[in-house]
This record gives C-alpha cells, structure tokens and sequence, in this order.
C-alpha cells in the first residue's frame, strides 16, 4: 500500500512567470512519482514544466501582482474542476504570502499547514526579518531602515562601504522597473538616489552590512516544519558554484552535514512557531566564524530535491504526508555528499563523476521531455540576450549603477527573467 493518500490531489500555486522555476518541476516529479496526482497553476505553456508527464492539469495562473482577492478567485475555480480537497503548496513568496493570508477562506478546498497569522509575511519581510533575529539573538548582518534619502546616504557612512541595499519586500517590484531585489553600492550617494525610488519600489529600502563572498561561505537549509513544530526532511547545503560566481541561484550544492546551521534552522523555526516548508540562507562570517541568516523564504527552495532520504522523503512529500494525517517514514537515511545541479548554469558539473549521487533539474531518466524542451527555450533565451547585447551601445569606463549581487541567496524572479545569471 502507497504510503501517500493519494485521493488528496496537490495544487501546485506560482504566479512568478520565469520558465525556468525548476523548483516546480521539481515538485511535479516528486508528488507525480508518489502517484498524487499534480495540478499546476502557473504559466506552463512556454515552460518545460508543462512538458512533464506528471503535469495532470495545468491551470491558469492569477496575474503577477494579483491581489488576495484575485488569487482566491482563481483558486476557487481550480477547486471546483479538482473537486476534491488539495494540498495547496505555494511555490514563490507572493503565492505563500495570499495563501496564509486565504488559509480560513481556502478551507476546506485547501489543505495548509497551522500557523501564527501573518508569521509567513514577517519572515519573507527582510526588514521584519532583521528585527526579528535582532528579538532572537540570531546572527544577521546590521541592518539600518533610513527614513528619508540623506538618513540613506548617513547610513551607508556608518555601515561602512560597500553596503548592501535590500527592498524589504521584493516581490512588490515592478516588472520593467529595472529595480533589483539586492544590490551593492559603492557610495553614500548612491544610497541617496537609490532611496527616491521607494515609492516606485512598493516598500521599505534598507541597508545591511556587506558580508563577503568565499569559499564555503555559502550555506542553505531546508525543511518542513510539522504540525507538531518538529523539522522534518531536508536538511543543511553547501552552495559550491552560483550564477553568477559568488553570488545568485545555486547552480551546484551539495549535502553537507553542519550541525551549527542545522541547530540554528531548529531554533528559529521552533521559536517562531512557524510550521511548514522553509528554506533559509546563510553566509558564514570570515572573521566571527558565526552563520548569519539572510533569508527565510515560506516555501520550497529550488533545490529541495537535492535532500531526498534514502526513504525518498523531501520536503514536498513530507507536507503531503503531515497533511492528509499520514506517518512519515522514519526509516530513511540522510545522503551527505549527494549534489544537486543546474544544467543550464553548469552544464560540465551535470557531466562528471558524482559519487555521493546527483539529482538533475530538469532531466530525468523516467520524464525525459523536460529536459529537451528546456535546451531548446534556452536557445531561444541565450540567442535573445546576444542580440540584445549587440544592440546596447558600450558602457562608460566612468563609475556605473550599482552592480547586482546576491548574499547567499537565489535571484529575484525579476532577476531570473532578465536572465541575471
């Protein structure tokens, strides 16, 4: 008998309109393989995503930036076609943020995990975040929330340059706007000009410390938090290659045991109350030694599958299980040394020898279509920002807009549909 209930169908929720989220896929595949069967709301038709054999209905998405109100619209009507009650797993932070908010209104069409009202906001907030590891006594590089565009400029003296500036909640930027998620400036006046934009922005700016890049700096957890509050699955990852270098998406990681950021992922999530997927980032301090979080994001991280136990539990399939009041297996047994890869971004690294096991983005033995639609979008892609390139006049060699960075953590999906790898 399945361990899974598989009468419990999984409605897969994304309104992010990057084609290349192969975090979806990835859950695709994980529940499909398990014999749930997989609903996706997302844009899929220009997706290889859409091309996976355990796609069971591809459903329209709410449009980026939709309100609450138009999320539950869409996902009502996707109720009445699956006509049965679903496991709701959001797959970026604006659909994990209206489904806590939608929990009682969902219910009972959706299932979704008990916890403290809006707790999934505060967390995905990156200035409510650095308040809260202020209140936990969790390591966070110092953050400071000017209030006007001289307090920025102010700011950035005393943070000492180069400063990291962050919109506290990035999933509010506006496509085209040219705004980033994170970036670095170089000097107080950028910090100035760069705070003018808030209005534009939608949120708060704040700055932050700049923790330098190196080697095995870089650091991931995932897990899913029971209903019990107990972290089950996933577990602590070494980022060893990004797009681009030393900062941005995991392009290779790999299973690294690390009780320090495994002990600081418990505690924080134990503290909150939170339940549920996670994913967090850290960057290890190269003179304190000490991990500080960067990121807490209320969903799946693209790279969830490289923790599959030698049970096949990951985080996906443990919410499914927590869910619809099944056991999960405590027979499994974690894979150090497993990697994780990105064709796409490291297509060498997809090729060499993997002796503690690999898990692929997008190809698989068993759902090969995938894989082949994804080389022929990424043609198209890779053509597009060549020409693209070939029409931009030279930049100045004087002093530029502030340049793009990640600290540990994957692009904005703004980031990733302007192809910033």
């Amino acid at each position: 008998m399945s361990l899974f209930d598989t009468r419990v169908p999984a409605v897969l929720l994304r309104t992010d309109r990057n084609p290349f989220h192969h975090g979806t896929l990835g859950a695709v595949r994980s529940l499909g393989r398990a014999g749930v069967e997989v609903h996706v709301v997302a844009e899929c038709a220009d997706s290889p995503v859409g091309a996976s054999r355990y796609v069971s209905a591809p459903h329209s998405p709410p449009p980026p930036g939709a309100s609450a109100d138009e999320v539950a619209a869409v996902l009502r009507r996707v109720a009445a076609r699956v006509g049965r009650p679903a496991v709701l797993i959001p797959m970026d932070d604006a659909c994990a943020l209206a489904a806590a908010r939608l929990r009682a209104e969902l219910a009972p069409a959706y299932l979704l995990p008990d916890m403290p009202d809006a707790l999934a906001e505060q967390v995905a907030d990156k200035a409510e975040l650095a308040s809260l590891c202020r209140a936990l006594e969790v390591p966070h590089p110092e953050t400071l929330v000017p209030d006007g565009p001289g307090e920025a400029a102010r700011a950035a003296w005393r943070l000492g340059l180069p400063v990291v500036a962050k919109w506290s909640r990035p999933w509010r930027l506006p496509a085209g706007s040219g705004l980033r998620s994170t970036v670095v400036l170089r000097s107080a006046q950028e910090a100035r000009e760069l705070y003018l934009r808030a209005e534009e922005a939608g949120s708060r700016l704040l700055l932050q410390a700049f923790l330098p890049p190196g080697p095995d700096r870089d650091w991931f957890f995932h897990g899913y938090a029971d209903r019990a509050g107990a972290v089950r699955a996933g577990g602590p990852g070494r980022k060893t290659r990004s797009r681009p270098r030393g900062a941005g998406l995991t392009a290779v990681g790999r299973w690294t045991p690390n009780p320090r950021v495994r002990t600081l992922a418990e505690r924080i999530t134990a503290e909150l109350g939170y339940r549920g997927i996670f994913d967090l980032d850290f960057r290890r301090c190269g003179t304190t030694g000490d991990y500080h979080l960067l990121d807490f994001n209320p969903r799946p991280g693209a790279q969830f599958r490289l923790f599959t136990d030698t049970a096949g539990l990951d985080v996906v399939r443990a919410l499914h299980l927590d869910l619809t009041g099944r056991p999960l297996p405590a027979d499994g047994a974690a894979r150090p040394g497993r990697t994780f890869v990105v064709e796409n971004y490291a297509p060498f690294s997809a090729l060499g020898p993997a002796p503690g096991g690999r898990e692929l983005a997008w190809h698989a033995r068993d759902d090969r279509a995938p894989g082949r639609a994804l080389w022929r979008l990424w043609s198209r892609h890779a053509a597009g920002r060549l020409r693209d390139r070939a029409r931009r006049s030279p930049a100045p060699a004087a002093a530029g807009p502030a340049r793009v960075v990640r600290q540990a953590t994957a692009p904005t999906q703004d980031d990733e549909r302007a192809g910033i790898h």
